[in-house]
């Protein structure tokens, strides 16, 4: 009870001076965070942690499912392909790189790594956070272009981390147990992607066709379709844990389905999340102090290392790939490359990797290096947001107007219409 009433607590403090923050480097990540981590002053609340870890892990896993589906709702094909398919580039060969480049480095940084627990890690690490550069993306002084790029990235790559996390870790426990990475494979294609691929086929295509005929037919009360909406990943989790399937695939695909029958669903998914999803990200920032308090005197020079690299040269070298040749500036490339923060993504998929109890040699490694670098990244991109948006600006204002920065994007909403 002592963590559940210190957090509404927090909540409704924070609320009370959340204008007067904005004004402040004191960004929301920060605040819950370091809220967290003071909560170990009570003995009480590691009591808490370790007794209700289960409870907490199937609110993490909750949050992650809504997320994936209202992030896949809002897909819209004008804002991937816009740019010079800027947001395609990031989400394609740019997330690839990112994660074959975090599995080197952590090889390189730890030695008792496999490659599949190597690739574990870079997986947990490669989304980046919408919410951690809320600032970057809202801020009128950043290019719209520059802006959309990095929120539709946001958006998408926690979805397409999914598939490589699952995998990675399907294949190190296949060769830890000695078992048959063929059989393990094909498994893993069958049951987790394949199942969950069909799970969110049925339910997003189903249930968007009866939501679109519903609101052509006003059947359906526009304060109450927000409920209808949040039934269809709910209904994924369900139908997943019945056949083995993977919940945050079905979510995904249900989402991208959903639009089919419901072109408007990314409207009444936005009306949910802007409150209850902010309450679900506090909630996990919060957690992550807490965790992160127990275990801040593990850390390594070879974890903080890591992480330093996750921030810089794994995330900024495949993103300077993957834009090469469409004529952004260097301080464009840099901005892009420094904005892409580690948060709420990392710290779910690494809970739902630690919860699947494999006693993988290298849990603790990895354990604290995605905490080490959500952490750094909580801290130095809150603290970096402003200075780099002023600095950021002023370049931009010296670029000609005919630079790729300035040019026309869609206004309708990042990923679908609102």
């Amino acid at each position: 009870m002592l963590i559940a009433a210190a957090f509404i607590l927090l909540v409704f403090a924070y609320s009370l001076v959340s204008r007067k923050l904005e004004s402040t480097l004191i960004t929301a990540p920060i605040l819950f965070t370091a809220a967290g981590a003071f909560m170990l002053l009570f003995p009480e609340a590691s009591r808490e942690l370790f007794i209700d870890r289960k409870a907490l892990l199937v609110i993490a896993e909750v949050g992650l499912v809504m997320t994936l589906f209202t992030d896949a709702s809002h897909i819209n094909r004008r804002a991937l392909q816009d740019n010079h398919k800027l947001p395609v580039r990031l989400l394609s060969s740019g997330m690839l790189l990112t994660i074959l480049l975090g599995a080197a480095a952590a090889m390189a940084c730890f030695a008792g790594l496999s490659w599949w627990e190597a690739g574990i890690l870079a997986a947990i690490l490669a989304p980046t956070d919408a919410g951690l550069g809320q600032i970057i993306v809202n801020s009128p002084r950043v290019p719209a272009r520059i802006r959309q790029a990095l929120n539709v990235e946001a958006g998408l790559n926690d979805g397409l981390a999914v598939p490589f996390l699952m995998l990675f870790i399907a294949l190190a426990t296949a060769i830890e147990d000695g078992a048959s990475t063929r059989g393990v494979l094909a498994r893993f294609l069958l049951e987790q992607i394949g199942y969950g691929t069909v799970i969110g086929l049925v339910i997003g295509l189903g249930g968007g066709l009866l939501m679109g005929l519903a609101q052509r037919r006003q059947w359906m009360s526009p304060s109450l379709g927000q409920l209808g909406v949040v039934a269809m990943p709910l209904l994924c989790i369900m139908a997943a844990e019945e056949s083995h399937a993977s919940m945050f695939i079905a979510a995904f695909v249900a989402g991208l389905a959903a639009q089919v029958g419901f072109p408007k669903i990314g409207r009444h998914c936005v009306e949910f999340t802007e409150g209850w999803g902010q309450l679900f990200d506090f909630f996990v920032f919060f957690l992550f102090g807490l965790l992160f308090a127990r275990a801040w005197h593990d850390f390594t020079p070879a974890i903080l290392l890591y992480a330093l690299l996750s921030l810089t040269v794994v995330r900024m070298l495949p993103v300077a790939v993957a834009v090469a040749g469409i004529g952004l500036s260097r301080t464009t490339v840099l901005f892009l490359g420094w904005f892409g923060p580690r948060g709420l993504a990392s710290i779910v998929l690494g809970l739902v990797y630690l919860e699947q109890q494999e006693n993988l040699p290298g849990e603790d490694t990895i354990r604290l290096a995605v905490m080490a670098t959500v952490l750094l990244s909580i801290v130095a991109h809150g603290l970096s947001a402003k200075p780099g948006i002023e600095r950021y600006a002023r370049s931009c204002a010296a670029l000609p107007a005919s630079a790729p920065e300035h040019a026309a994007v869609n206004t309708a909403d990042d990923f679908g219409e609102k």
